[in-house]
């Protein structure tokens, strides 16, 4: 009894943290990073290829390395023991699937068929500083796909996948299995697991007073005052926050 009242409680955190890191920014998210200490968080060149673009999720990793013929001969004999079918056969709900590819955009990672695989098993996105094919059915899936761009060659051709859930880079940025991934239209942040909550406190905060200063701007408060705010500013926003707090409760957000 007592561990499926701590699964429930695992679930209901994940939850309750996957809904405050959607309600904020990746550039939000970018920059409390970058104040904790942790400078190279958002992946370069890994942008949206689909119209959906907002998404969530753990990291299951797959990384792949240059392909070489007797290799490839062995993996197809014997596909469900490729390492690139076993990634997608086994992402769980809520994950996000992170390929290294290298950078190399010579050939596509994956099509709609692996991508809709991904999406039945619960998989939130596919992310990788690799290609895709096959973008126009992908688009209708429904499924967040980030990737440095579009490449109609297969998978073997360029890739041979080795690892899966192991450290990776992609886009420049290390991924760490159940690391926290969120993609925006910007693009994607990776969040270390264990400064998820504190990230995403700092970000819901920062967001909610970049609004107000942003009023404020549009209001004719010259940056001098606003950006950063001074004191007096500060205290107009603390007694704004005070103001709108729920009752029996505290507004969200808070200076940062």
């Amino acid at each position: 009894m007592a561990t499926e009242e701590n699964a429930v409680a695992r679930s209901t955190e994940e939850s309750a943290l996957a809904a405050l890191l959607a309600g904020v920014s990746v550039g939000t998210l970018v920059l409390q990073l970058e104040r904790l200490g942790f400078p190279n968080t958002f992946m370069a060149g890994v942008v949206p290829l689909t119209p959906q673009r907002r998404f969530v999720g753990r990291a299951r990793t797959l990384r792949c390395v240059p392909v070489r013929p007797d290799l490839l001969a062995e993996r197809r004999q014997n596909r469900q023991a490729d390492p690139h079918r076993r990634a997608i056969e086994e992402i769980g709900p809520g994950e996000v699937l992170v390929i290294d590819a290298r950078g190399n955009r010579q050939a596509a990672v994956m099509g709609d068929l692996l991508a809709a695989r991904v999406q039945a098993a619960g998989g939130v996105a596919v992310v990788t500083d690799g290609c895709v094919r096959d973008t126009p059915e992908i688009a209708q899936l429904g499924l967040p796909v980030y990737a440095a761009g579009a490449h109609a060659g297969i998978f073997g051709t360029q890739h041979l996948a080795a690892d899966i859930n192991v450290p990776i880079g992609c886009g420049g940025v290390l991924v760490m299995p159940g690391d926290l991934l969120v993609g925006d239209a910007e693009g994607v942040v990776v969040i270390p697991a264990a400064r998820a909550w504190e990230v995403a406190e700092r970000a819901a905060a920062q967001e909610a007073q970049d609004a107000f200063l942003r009023e404020k701007i549009r209001q004719g408060v010259p940056l001098a005052r606003a950006y950063p705010p001074d004191e007096a500013l500060l205290a107009e926003y603390r007694a704004w926050v005070g103001a709108h707090a729920p009752e029996g409760g505290r507004a969200a957000g808070g200076s940062v």
